[in-house]
């Protein structure tokens, strides 16, 4: 686990309605011990809000081109039906929850990151992603034990169908 993902996984954890699993396998053929490339992911974090019934794919990075996680969300969005049946089967999780990826990148790379989501978003169909800057996460901006008090996101230039 790279450090940011801790930090968002320390994030995540202060509202005290989200439940996450790390370094969570997502893997559309059940039960295979080796499945076919394209078949199966690691998300990052996978995190369930239940006050909100979803479940978030979350993933982190700092990387500056941003590009393998296009490709992931790309991915995702090509087997977006199998993945929340995956989920389902595997989970547990309730047919009423929504799934809904969850991006978490430097606030330097949100207006990149929108330019090349909407660039290709007629492929991503409805799997828009919230998206929340790393620098949100840092214990020192928001209560550790309820997240009272966060920050807004609207200064960010996200559109606001995009905004967590």
């Amino acid at each position: 686990m790279s450090y940011y993902q801790e930090i968002v996984a320390e994030y995540l954890r202060a509202d005290r309605s989200i439940f996450m699993n790390h370094e969570f396998t997502i893997q559309l053929e059940h039960g295979v011990a080796q499945p076919k490339k394209g078949t199966s992911w690691i998300s990052d974090i996978v995190a369930v809000d239940f006050r909100n019934r979803t479940v978030f794919l979350c993933e982190v990075t700092y990387s500056q081109t941003l590009s393998a996680l296009i490709k992931r969300l790309k991915c995702w969005s090509d087997n977006w039906p199998d993945i929340v049946r995956a989920l389902r089967r595997d989970s547990c999780v309730p047919d009423d929850f929504i799934v809904r990826p969850w991006v978490f990148i430097p606030e330097s790379l949100i207006g990149l990151f929108v330019k090349k989501f909407q660039a290709s978003r007629a492929e991503f169909e409805k799997k828009v992603p919230l998206i929340t800057p790393l620098e949100m996460t840092a214990p020192w901006e928001y209560s550790t034990w309820n997240r009272c008090g966060e920050k807004s996101k609207a200064k960010y230039p996200i559109p606001l169908e995009m905004q967590a």
